[in-house]
């Protein structure tokens, strides 16, 4: 038994070590298998979702396809079918809002050609084509509301949606000058929705499209100048200087030469167009933001606006008036002399006017500590100018109110300086004897003339003339 414990000691160990390297060998066989399996599974995965993923876009291919299609809403188009569209259009616009900077090259391709389709379209005419946009800001008389824009709404928010998750630079050859050159053309819409989502969207290319800033902006001119000078129609000038309005907002300081251009050539003649009240919000705020970021040109302002001062129509009158007194107080002070004398005569024309509404407006400029401050700096010039209008108003203007108002800026006239203002008054007297002398004269001349022609005819004996 012993020699059998012996040699089951030493023959243990071989069967122990052929053991662990049968082992160690089923050991890599497995893991080599596991590899291949592992390998197969992970190739059968990604084909699986690969194939997937193509389905996806091909589903998404064949949606724009069907929304390419564009109706007109009329009575002879189905139903059914624009609610189809319109459902598609919405299953589009959740695919872009999900997949921010992953939208393949061909959807993207084949994204904007169906937005171009239902976009770039060709308008209606004019729903009044003699009217002009003389109306306050609030009303706009140049409004037609399209029956497509349940269509155009949801385009509009996947074209946003496109420019805002997508890079520019890939959006380049898609989105080129001809497109922004489309979109600046459908600001003529008559629908104010379409106008307003022109406008964010234009804005927002404006923003993220850096190379396209200057065109953008040369384009917008031609549409300003094409307005002013030609045709004084456009539907969408409102919307155009609002975002004028954010890129002015944007210049830095000092401004350069081409913005200094703009501002004189195209903003200072929209003051004459005989629309200015539809848009003279957007208009003013543009005009106030050069003037903010450098005061030097509030002299020019000032006289482009004194030189295109309307002659008869009264509530463009009240708004220039509201919009020189805001300029006033951003206007530097080195140039009050040089404006206090035209500001002031213009200012005093206004309160001489029979309309009540226009000389109450200008009455109330002498409430503004900065057109006070600015008349105390020339007052030699300006006080002879006012105190006669002044005299004028209480003697002849038939309102009340204003005759009221007037005895009030006299009042405050008079503290600023009486001395001066009792030598004004005995100027204007002393002005008017003379006038009134010069018209006896006048009167005396004509009655010599009228008593020699009369004793002319009686001592010139009657010529007849024989037919």
């Amino acid at each position: 038994m012993g020699v059998q414990s012996n040699t089951s000691l030493k023959a243990s160990p071989r069967v122990s070590t052929r053991k662990r390297s049968t082992t160690l060998q089923h050991l890599f066989d497995l893991d080599s298998n596991g590899n291949k399996i592992a390998n197969n599974n992970i190739g059968s995965s990604s084909s699986s979702s690969s194939s997937s993923f193509n389905s996806e876009h091909e589903e998404i291919l064949s949606t724009v396809s069907y929304c390419t299609f564009v109706f007109a809403f009329t009575e002879y188009e189905c139903p059914t079918q624009q609610e189809l569209k319109r459902h598609k259009l919405l299953q589009l616009l959740s695919f872009v809002k999900t997949n921010k900077n992953s939208v393949p090259v061909q959807v993207l391709s084949s994204l904007i050609s169906m937005i171009s389709a239902n976009l770039f379209r060709p308008l209606p005419p004019p729903s009044n084509p003699s009217i002009t946009a003389d109306f306050p800001d609030d009303e706009d008389p140049m409004s037609a509301f399209s029956p497509v824009w349940s269509h155009l709404q949801l385009v509009y928010d996947i074209l946003i949606r496109v420019v805002i998750n997508n890079d520019p630079k890939v959006l380049r050859q898609y989105i080129d000058t001809q497109f922004v050159i489309n979109l600046i053309a459908l600001f003529q819409s008559e629908d104010p929705r379409e106008r307003d989502s022109l406008k964010n969207v234009y804005h927002r290319i404006y923003s993220r499209f850096t190379f396209y800033r200057a065109f953008m902006r040369k384009s917008m001119n031609d549409v300003f100048l094409h307005y002013v000078f030609e045709t004084e129609r456009h539907c969408g000038i409102r919307e155009l200087l609002e975002i004028w309005g954010s890129i002015i907002n944007g210049f830095t300081v000092p401004l350069k030469e081409e913005h200094k251009l703009f501002l004189m050539r195209v903003l200072i003649p929209f003051h004459k167009t005989k629309g200015m009240q539809a848009y003279h919000r957007q208009l003013a705020y543009c005009v106030s933001q050069f003037v903010q970021k450098e005061p030097v040109l509030g002299g020019i302002v000032v006289r482009g606006i004194l030189r295109y001062w309307p002659v008869t129509n009264c509530q463009k009158e009240v708004l220039l008036i509201g919009e020189l007194e805001e300029l006033v107080e951003n206007i530097d002070p080195d140039q009050y002399r040089k404006l206090a004398l035209p500001l002031c005569n213009q200012i005093t024309r206004c309160l001489n006017s029979w309309n009540s509404q226009v000389a109450e407006r200008a009455l109330y400029v002498w409430n503004n500590e900065h057109f006070v401050k600015m008349i105390s700096v020339a007052m030699e010039e300006v006080f002879p100018v006012v105190v006669e209008g002044m005299e004028k108003n209480l003697k002849w203007h038939w309102s009340k109110s204003v005759r009221q108002l007037t005895e009030n800026v006299k009042v405050m006239l008079e503290e600023m300086d009486p001395i001066l203002y009792s030598k004004c008054l005995q100027e204007i007297e002393l002005r008017g004897s003379k006038a009134h002398q010069a018209e006896i004269k006048r009167k005396q001349n004509w009655d010599r003339i009228e008593m020699a022609a009369a004793r002319h005819q009686y001592l010139q004996p009657p010529h007849f003339i024989c037919v």
